[in-house]
């Protein structure tokens, strides 16, 4: 007879995402571990894309999601993170319009959900400015190409992981991420094309 593994985080660290899912199916207490290592960015995600009140929904309903599906995730793949950027973006798709409304009011105000501190603030005024037209280029994309271009930028994943998230041909995200570049680029530079 075995004895029980309980969860740890000496144990727990040297474990790579697919075999904590593994282990969950069984006990579900090492979910709470991919948890850790993922809820943070996750949220952080959510808030820039829908702000910081919708985060927290967002973030528990991802990995509300990820729980429930866990049988069926693909333990070939060791890191879920593509996986639960997919489940949020696919969320957050269904609060588009609130998305929307919320880059809008950053155009606006110019305030980020997860402000940098700034000790000059001339710099924050100069970066507020440009943060406000980034925003307003940003919310005027269409949602498959700024699903990209944010989890690119914000969800740091790779191309690769960006097309595992989303459920695309890696083709398309490339084609996607030029074009929303190009569109942030021609409104930051004034030329609206």
């Amino acid at each position: 007879m075995t004895a029980a593994v309980t969860p740890g985080p000496p144990q727990a660290g040297r474990l790579d995402d697919a075999a904590l899912i593994g282990l969950s199916l069984d006990e579900p207490e090492w979910f709470a571990v991919l948890f850790d290592r993922h809820g943070g960015r996750i949220h952080d995600y959510a808030a820039r894309r829908l702000g910081v009140q919708a985060a927290e929904d967002i973030t528990a309903e991802t990995f509300y999601t990820a729980f429930r599906r866990r049988g069926s995730y693909d333990r070939t793949q060791p890191h879920a993170r593509p996986w639960l950027y997919g489940i949020a973006s696919r969320l957050i798709a269904r609060h588009h319009r609130a998305e929307e409304r919320y880059l809008r009011a950053l155009h606006r105000t110019g305030v980020d959900p997860l402000p940098e501190p700034m000790d000059d603030a001339v710099v924050e005024r100069v970066a507020a400015q440009a943060e406000r037209r980034l925003a307003g280029a940003v919310a005027k994309l269409n949602p498959g190409d700024r699903d990209v271009l944010l989890l690119v930028a914000w969800g740091d994943l790779s191309y690769e992981e960006v097309a595992t998230a989303l459920e695309v041909p890696i083709g398309t995200v490339r084609s996607r991420l030029f074009r929303a570049r190009r569109k942030i680029r021609a409104a930051l530079e004034g030329t609206g094309r």
